[in-house]
């Protein structure tokens, strides 16, 4: 006689999938409007998408939350320069700042040191720009054919145009935050490219602008400019050959031998 058998075992169900929450960014904006005599911070929280840049979310703040946000951006791939901010204390591009790398529990946006503000997060480049026309910038460069030897007394090509003048590095140099008569580390790495690649430019002049006192002497070789540059232009390192060749010329006028 059999025994009792056991009912049949009904197969169960998976669990529903949990559902993540997107996570939700904490967000300091910097805003200064005319009349204030200081600036102040409005909090936002957003939901970026993943992979979000700071710029995409700023942009999202204007178009879901406060459309009087003033803010600059153009190309969206860090290659003209206009949303140049400061993130967290640090100058970078806002397009070229992924949230997701962005450690802390709250993020602050502000707008760049050292330049005039205008309204939020824009600043007036006026002065900046005054900087390299100072020493012939922008100027308009013949290309090279593909190929060619770089000029007599130029050991290697460097890609000093590269620069985007996005102002970062002025922002973050201290010297300009206490000089506001420092040509700055953009107008001289402008300088030592016109000196390595002067193409029939006179440098008599470029070169006495940089020999002035608040020209390359000014710079206490912090580093901040490189730091920051997104472009590879390293105005550091620009700068201080820039400041041998001063020195050198230098010299040279006082033993008589006439400047290079």
């Amino acid at each position: 006689m059999s025994g009792p058998t056991s009912p049949p075992i009904q197969p169960t169900e998976p669990a529903p999938p949990t559902e993540t929450a997107p996570p939700t960014v904490h967000l300091r904006v910097s805003r200064l409007r005319t009349g204030d005599r200081k600036p102040h911070f409005d909090d936002f929280e957003c939901t970026p998408e993943p992979g979000a840049t700071v710029l995409n979310v700023l942009i999202e703040i204007r178009r879901r939350h406060d459309p009087s946000l003033v803010m600059r951006h153009s190309c969206m791939h860090a290659s003209c320069g206009t949303c140049g901010v400061r993130i967290n204390g640090r100058e970078a591009l806002a397009c070229d700042t992924k949230v997701a790398s962005l450690t802390t529990p709250t993020i602050d946006v502000e707008p760049l040191a050292n330049q005039r503000p205008v309204a939020d997060l824009a600043t007036d480049m006026v002065d900046f720009y005054a900087r390299l026309e100072a020493v012939g910038f922008p100027l308009v460069r013949t290309a090279e054919a593909a190929g060619s030897a770089p000029p007599e007394g130029v050991r290697a090509y460097t890609r000093f145009e590269n620069c985007i003048e996005c102002g970062l590095c002025l922002s973050a140099c201290p010297i300009s935050r206490t000089d506001r008569s420092y040509l700055g580390p953009a107008a001289l790495a402008a300088v030592a490219r016109v000196a390595d690649e002067p193409r029939g430019q006179p440098l008599g002049p470029v070169l006495a602008l940089a020999a002035e006192p608040d020209s390359v002497w000014r710079c206490r070789d912090a580093m901040q400019c490189t730091a920051v540059c997104p472009s590879a232009v390293d105005p550091a390192r620009a700068l201080l050959g820039l400041r041998r060749r001063v020195a050198f010329r230098r010299v040279r006028s006082l033993f008589g031998r006439g400047a290079l």
